[in-house]
């Protein structure tokens, strides 16, 4: 079934049919470039975020990937960066693949669409002019045939009169055989523009517009087939980079799978222990036993903590507790 036979006197609807056509097209387009927008924006704000949290050179964060769970929050940054980079790659595809693919295509369907259009408008044009002259070759052929009928009951009337002369007689006749003759050249260029009518509208409606309408129907098909690979498009695009951002997953899972807690506290271990040996037991001094303190001033004094025993080393800080970690 097709539109030239089927919808032959539809050409309103095949107009606006079409037109939509064309219209999804354009809104489909929009919606793309609309999600287009949006995985960029995605991927700005994902580099951004990275960036935010990656360590500057030189500083006390970098300083500490050397431990196993700091390097895995670095590796996660690296990953979120390259994920950034697949959305921006989904969103350069979709662009040139699916919008800018299909805007040029629809430039060459509305031209395509607006010739058909014209030349069917045309054939109507045509065949309203070729009625035109039917029509005006009809109204004469009556007029022309009233005028013949009453010239020639003039003559008749003249020629039954006993008044009217020979010389009457005649010029009645010649005038009623003129208008006959002209009637029937009327009645002629009547019957042939009627024939020419008739053909042309033939060719109208059986030759010319079903070859129109199954143009623009080929057309419409052939859209709604393009539109079609667009939507599917919009699925492969991103299933394209999908291993890729599979990658980028399983190497932030790698990241988490690489802390090693007991090497990191090693690490730890080996780069800040002082090598000395802690403080032994402090010995009891009995001041209640009679002793010359006077001699002893010089021997006996405050006992000394564990704190400044630990101070022996004055290139050694040793705090139990930093102030910053006072909850």
């Amino acid at each position: 079934m097709d539109w030239g036979t089927e919808l032959w006197d539809q050409c309103d609807i095949i107009d606006k049919h079409t037109q939509s056509g064309l219209d999804l097209v354009e809104k489909y387009v929009k919606f793309v470039k609309e999600r287009t927008e949006i995985e960029q924006n995605y991927a700005k704000q994902l580099r951004n975020l990275t960036k935010k949290y990656s360590p500057k050179r030189g500083s006390k964060e970098e300083q500490e990937c050397r431990f196993s769970n700091h390097q895995a929050f670095l590796d996660i940054l690296n990953e979120m960066n390259d994920y950034a980079g697949q959305r921006e790659l989904i969103a350069e595809n979709m662009m040139i693949n699916i919008c800018i693919e299909l805007t040029k295509y629809l430039q060459e369907l509305k031209q395509e669409r607006k010739m058909h259009l014209s030349e069917a408008k045309k054939a109507q044009q045509s065949l309203e002019g070729t009625y035109k002259q039917l029509d005006n070759s009809k109204k004469r052929f009556e007029r022309e045939w009233r005028e013949a009928e009453k010239a020639a009951q003039y003559a008749e009337k003249t020629d039954q009169d006993l008044n009217a002369t020979k010389a009457d007689v005649e010029k009645a006749k010649q005038q009623a055989h003129m208008r006959t003759h002209i009637a029937e050249e009327c009645k002629n260029d009547y019957a042939a523009q009627l024939q020419k009518y008739n053909k042309e509208q033939n060719q109208f409606y059986f030759t010319d517009m079903p070859l129109t309408f199954n143009r623009l129907q080929d057309m419409d098909e052939r859209r709604s087939k393009k539109l079609a690979q667009g939507y599917i498009l919009f699925a492969d695009t991103e299933r394209h980079v999908m291993p890729i951002i599979g990658k980028c997953l399983e190497g932030i899972t790698r990241a988490g799978t690489n802390v090693n807690e007991r090497n990191d506290s090693m690490i730890l271990i080996e780069q800040h222990k002082s090598g000395f040996e802690r403080p032994g037991d402090l010995e009891f001094e009995d001041y209640s036993q009679g002793i010359n303190r006077a001699s002893s001033d010089s021997s006996l004094g405050t006992p000394k903590g564990p704190l400044e025993l630990l101070g022996k080393n004055k290139n050694k800080t040793f705090r139990l507790f930093n102030k910053k970690s006072k909850r």
